[in-house]
């Protein structure tokens, strides 16, 4: 292997990027692009659900329960009705996906035995939203119900019993509890496997289209020594958006960052020689570049977005998927991210995901070397 037949394949990619105006769109507006977009765009918080009330009773006790709701960051009342078939069709049009509904004996009950019942129409369309709103729904009357409790016994002289158990939690790793914190490390895997997937697909594609490779071949140029040249300068390319994401992970979405930043450059290095080498071995095998391209991009995107822990937790997957996941290379990359970024971890406790992209990467190398053959057929 001879360096200056390296070098003179990457030189001559790199004139070949720069020439490109497509290959430059990818590599400098792709990133920022989906950094925005899904930064701004995926976010799995649910606050300010809207909340449409029919208070039958409309006193001090119904008010001060629906002050609480209004408080709270999770719900917004949107709208105030008198009637059962207004409450539904506020429902059915989408304007408020909870509606309190307030019985009008609800302070007369309250004040006799203590005990009173408030009714909540949940929008199911979305279940997730349903269930997270319900779950808050009760929090809220919960706390209410202890504080009328405890009024009510101190108004008949009973001194107000103190909790047997009391739980006190504290949060670790993101204790803003921001689901942007746990989604921003996963896209800056999205952007380095989609951007150095596509750029590498077309290297090789774009010789036989052009004509070239019939020159290409005629050189003595290696199989290795080629692969290395064609990959260098979009190694460099991937190292500079790398760059780019972590720095506005960290200082635009304001990221926690608690991690060794060699640690994290290194496990990059690793994904990008994954990545890179999936979409030379594309370009190889696929002599089109828009098959080439379309194929990195099933390759890569989807299984990244679906499958790796960039958005959804693996350990709630069927356990046929989770056992697929372990063949999914970003899903390594992005467990590293969160755990540098939000944990702060070291080597050793990041040793697995790291010797995987390990192993990965040297078998995508070895594969994408033997697959260039030096004929044309």
């Amino acid at each position: 292997m001879k360096l200056n037949r390296i070098r003179a394949i990457a030189v001559k990619e790199a004139l070949q990027i720069w020439r490109d105006p497509r290959s430059l769109m990818i590599a400098l507006a792709m990133p920022f692009m989906q950094m925005c977009l899904l930064g701004y765009g995926v976010s799995v918080d649910i606050k300010h659900i809207p909340v449409c009330v029919w208070d039958q009773q409309a006193n001090q006790d119904s008010q001060d329960l629906l002050k609480r709701f209004q408080s709270s960051q999770y719900f917004q009342v949107v709208g105030a009705f008198d009637n059962a078939r207004a409450v539904t069709a506020a429902i059915d049009d989408g304007r408020c996906r909870v509606a309190l509904v307030i019985p009008p004996d609800f302070s007369a009950r309250l004040g006799d035995s203590s005990r009173s019942a408030v009714q909540a129409l949940i929008d199911a369309t979305d279940d997730n939203t349903a269930n997270i709103a319900i779950g808050y729904a009760q929090a809220i009357v919960s706390a209410y119900s202890a504080d009328a409790w405890s009024e009510a016994l101190s108004r008949r002289g009973v001194p107000a019993l103190a909790q047997p158990v009391a739980l006190e939690s504290r949060v670790w790793f993101n204790e803003a509890l921001e689901s942007r914190n746990f989604i921003v490390p996963g896209i800056v895997a999205i952007v380095m496997a989609l951007v150095g997937a596509q750029l590498t697909s077309l290297t090789i594609s774009r010789e036989w289209e052009r004509g070239t490779m019939e020159l290409l071949v005629s050189t003595p140029v290696t199989p290795l020594e080629l692969m290395i040249g064609k990959l260098a300068p979009y190694f460099g390319v991937g190292m500079l958006d790398a760059f780019f994401c972590l720095g506005l992970a960290v200082f635009w979405f304001t990221v926690p960052f608690r991690g060794a930043l060699s640690t994290l450059l290194f496990a990059t290095a690793l994904f990008l020689v994954v990545v890179l080498g999936i979409g030379y071995l594309l370009s190889v095998l696929i002599r089109s570049q828009l098959g080439a391209s379309q194929i990195a991009l099933l390759v890569t995107l989807l299984p990244t977005t679906m499958l790796s822990g960039y958005a959804f937790p693996i350990d709630q997957m069927p356990g046929v998927i989770q056992a697929i996941t372990y063949l999914v290379h970003s899903r390594y990359y992005v467990t590293v991210l969160k755990a540098i970024f939000l944990k702060g971890a070291g080597v050793t406790e990041i040793a697995f995901p790291l010797a995987a992209m390990v192993v990965y990467a040297g078998l995508v190398t070895y594969l994408a070397a033997r697959a260039f053959r030096k004929t044309v057929d």
